[in-house]
């Protein structure tokens, strides 16, 4: 952690960069490995592009139901996807921004890929809440179904 507003979590994936990307930007993709399992995603729209919005709905193994939506501001092909819950569609503030995410894909040697999933938070509190969330365990598991889903590719 550079920060007290920061959580960080770096990986060595065993797959190209260009595969982890596919699955950060197609829908059918992410719908697949975005949220930690027993979880899943009910429902995916991401424009990946500056300005583009996304929007997830996360349904829990009850059957309820969390919308997150966003925008990237930063996408750098096959590199850098930069996104965050301050603002909604067409740079509507948000009611309550949690957090920033930064996401770095860059070669590893081999066909592997140095992953690298920032999340930048508004508060203390929040990376605090944020962490005990499970940020740590469950980016940790999306990261591993990443893996899973790119090399299938």
């Amino acid at each position: 952690m550079t920060d007290n507003k920061e959580l960080v979590l770096e990986r060595v994936l065993n797959a190209p960069r260009e595969k982890l990307w596919r699955c950060w930007t197609e829908d059918a993709l992410l719908k697949q490995w975005f949220c930690p399992a027993p979880w899943s995603i009910a429902e995916v729209k991401a424009d990946v592009r500056p300005g583009g919005t996304n929007m997830f709905v996360m349904r829990s193994p009850e059957g309820e139901e969390f919308p997150n939506s966003g925008v990237y501001l930063e996408v750098v092909p096959n590199e850098k996807i930069v996104f965050t819950d301050a603002y909604t569609s067409a740079w509507t503030p948000s009611e309550k921004p949690f957090f920033t995410g930064i996401v770095t894909f860059e070669d590893a040697g081999g066909g592997k890929t140095k992953y690298v999933a920032r999340a930048l938070h508004w508060t203390d509190e929040d990376r605090k809440k944020h962490e005990e969330m499970g940020f740590h365990e469950g980016w940790g598991k999306c990261a591993e179904q990443l893996e899973a889903l790119a090399q299938t590719l």
